[in-house]
């Protein structure tokens, strides 16, 4: 396997069962001129695990913008960079995306070479809907939390979080305030030997009674909107004001994507006070 010069080279590690390597990271690993990463320990011992040296250059959050011009200089040169995290796939709730946006403003390639990733594994055994969000690691203050959780509730996506083990009390209580009626599921140690699923409803789960270690991944299910409740009287009050503005169609979409409610339903009660007003003119 050749690979390019004056390359980057975004290089997804296992999460946890070093097995899960590819060939071909391994490959891309073993041919780099420089490994960045996170955590030169951590990284150190996937080296030594599989049996070889290379340079390792620490390359996290405090210290990006500050290396930054050295290693596109080092890429300039012609060597060949691979950029990994700690664990998983980089630039995912990760730092990188400021190296990643230099070299595409130099003109330099940047090659993926994709693999494991919590996010993908965990929605893999959720048994929710494939259309998901990731938001990744949510704000720590109880402001800024209810702040984007009250849009986040809004959308129909099955939604992705990193939670600390350390917090996951804390965020169970605001989602049960902010996603009533949907379903959770707690991932915890993924791939490795403590692996453990929680599932449950958002309404109905408790708070863990000992304190638990890592990161989790959540993954809250998809918002149903098929059997939501109907207040229609409030419903009708809305689109009678909405109708004096705008078209059906537009009144429909305004009030499904505020409400979340059955687009069928919401056409039919629009359109019934609609024929009604034309009647009455």
């Amino acid at each position: 396997m050749k690979l390019s010069t004056k390359s980057l080279y975004i290089v997804s590690t296992p999460i946890g069962n070093l097995d899960d390597i590819t060939f071909r990271a391994l490959e891309v690993l073993k041919k780099s001129d420089i490994i960045l990463c996170e955590d030169t320990r951590r990284s150190l011992k996937l080296l030594n695990h599989f049996k070889f040296k290379k340079k390792l250059v620490s390359f996290h959050k405090f210290n990006e913008k500050k290396e930054l011009e050295k290693v596109i200089k080092y890429l300039n040169e012609g060597k060949i960079l691979s950029l990994i995290s700690d664990a998983g796939t980089p630039l995912l709730s990760d730092p990188g995306r400021l190296l990643v946006n230099k070299c595409i403003e130099k003109k330099i390639n940047i090659i993926p070479i994709p693999g494991v990733s919590s996010i993908t594994a965990a929605t893999s055994i959720s048994g929710f809907k494939d259309q998901f969000l990731f938001y990744g690691f949510l704000p720590k203050t109880e402001k800024e939390i209810e702040k984007i959780l009250t849009y986040l509730a809004q959308i129909e996506f099955s939604q992705i979080f990193f939670i600390p083990a350390i917090k996951i009390d804390f965020y169970i209580k605001k989602f049960k305030q902010f996603f009533e009626g949907r379903k959770i599921l707690i991932a915890r140690e993924i791939t490795k030997m403590h692996e453990t699923f929680y599932r449950e409803d958002v309404d109905k789960i408790n708070m863990f009674k000992t304190q638990i270690k890592g990161e989790l991944t959540v993954v809250i299910s998809e918002k149903d909107i098929k059997n939501k409740f109907i207040d229609e009287e409030s419903l009708k009050k809305k689109a009678k004001q909405y109708l004096k503005k705008y078209s059906l169609k537009d009144v429909v979409e305004l009030i499904f994507k505020s409400e979340g409610l059955n687009k069928k339903k919401i056409y039919k009660i629009c359109l019934d006070i609609k024929n009604k007003n034309e009647k009455n003119l």
